[in-house]
């Protein structure tokens, strides 16, 4: 059984055995837990392997890409531009980008923007690998781009390109980048968080492996595609071919170091589960001195703006968003109904809750697509609050 290290505070001992229970016919996986319950750590462990190349294993504060749970770090970012009062999400997106007006797209809302629902899910042409590492050119791109349906009239999953939504929200609005702004957020509770991975940190971060069940729903999905069809799912997470399906290889897609050291703001922050889960805590309860969004402000940005069949087929059970913020649903369990935060691909899980006063992560290396290890986590946690 894999040795885990850390601390569970008492009455909290039925997440901790489910974490280590994550860990079963997974030799080669690393993970680490971070849960706070009213700004206090009472889930703080890790263990398993950070690279299974070389055996090194996860410590303490082992870095990881967290992928999509990117997306709900920038949802807080622009939350707060709510909370002070420079962003309004009813405002149409082109009054704060200009250049997002293009190809009729002036009239989406900066909250169908963050909802998913502004046409601009994939790329109609395939992106260039300079292109993935500038986040001007991919903003550019986005903003150019002509809607793949009518803005506002569905929805499909931005994987990649919501990110450069967000960040050109907070951009033109908070007047930082994205990047400082990630920065300033991630340090107000602690650190260990970064939106294009320093140079100095990169030995540390933790190797990223797939898995069997995520590279059998590749292959499967490869051998369905019809030839003679676009298939924008996977343009959206793909962009055309510039990274693979399953988003990393052996020693490329994020497990290259010039991927994460680019501003990707839909999917690639580096981070501990520890500074994940503060960020969570920090927007429902005061964490480390810090409060980093109010309650009527969370009224506001939880509400939900998307909900159903996506524009694109694809199977039920089907997520439901807020702005920007995944909420609580049969695609995604969290704690209950006051819960929002964001999943990532491979596993990753991270989110807070408003009733129990929750911030929570799970960060993995080990990736697979049929995959209740977090699930079981968040149940046992629930028991427990």
């Amino acid at each position: 059984m894999t040795a885990v290290q850390g601390v569970v505070a008492p009455g909290f001992e039925a997440v901790g055995e489910a974490f280590a229970a994550a860990f079963e016919g997974l030799p080669e996986m690393g993970a680490a837990l971070a849960v706070r319950v009213d700004g206090q750590t009472v889930v703080d462990v890790w263990g398993g392997t950070a690279d299974s190349r070389d055996g090194r294993p996860w410590e303490r504060d082992t870095p990881s890409v967290v992928f999509s749970c990117t997306k709900g770090l920038m949802s807080i970012l622009a939350a707060r531009l709510v909370a002070d009062g420079t962003l309004d999400l009813d405002r149409p997106l082109a009054e704060i980008w200009p250049d997002f007006a293009a190809q009729g797209k002036d009239r989406v809302s900066v909250g169908d923007a963050l909802a998913h629902r502004a046409g601009v899910s994939a790329p109609r042409v395939d992106v260039t690998r300079a292109q993935l590492l500038d986040v001007d050119a991919m903003a550019s791109l986005v903003a150019a781009q002509e809607p793949l349906w009518e803005p506002g009239a569905g929805w499909a999953y931005h994987a990649l390109t919501h990110g450069w939504l967000s960040g050109e929200i907070v951009r033109r609005v908070g007047g930082v980048t994205a990047q400082v702004a990630f920065a300033a957020m991630a340090e107000a509770v602690g650190g260990g968080a970064w939106l294009g991975m320093p140079a100095e940190i990169a030995a540390s971060v933790a190797h990223l492996r797939v898995g069997p069940t995520l590279s059998a729903l590749v292959e499967r999905q490869a051998a369905e595609r019809d030839p003679r069809a676009v298939d924008w799912l996977d343009r959206a997470m793909t962009l055309g071919g510039v990274l693979p399906a399953t988003l990393v290889t052996d020693d490329d897609g994020f497990n290259a170091d010039d991927v994460r050291a680019a501003v990707i703001p839909g999917a690639g922050a580096v981070a501990t589960a520890r500074a994940v889960a503060a960020m969570w805590s920090a927007t429902v309860a005061e964490t480390d001195g810090i409060r980093l969004l109010d309650d009527d402000t969370l009224d506001v940005v939880t509400r939900e703006r998307t909900a159903g069949a996506p524009v694109f087929a694809a199977p039920a059970p089907w997520p439901r968003w807020a702005a920007g913020f995944q909420l609580d649903s049969a695609a995604r369990r969290y704690l209950g109904p006051t819960s929002f935060g964001h999943d990532g691909a491979g596993g990753q899980v991270a989110f807070a809750d408003r009733a129990a006063r929750v911030g929570f992560a799970f960060v993995t290396n080990w990736m697979e697509a049929d995959d209740p290890r977090a699930t079981r986590i968040v149940d046992a946690l629930r028991s427990v609050v």
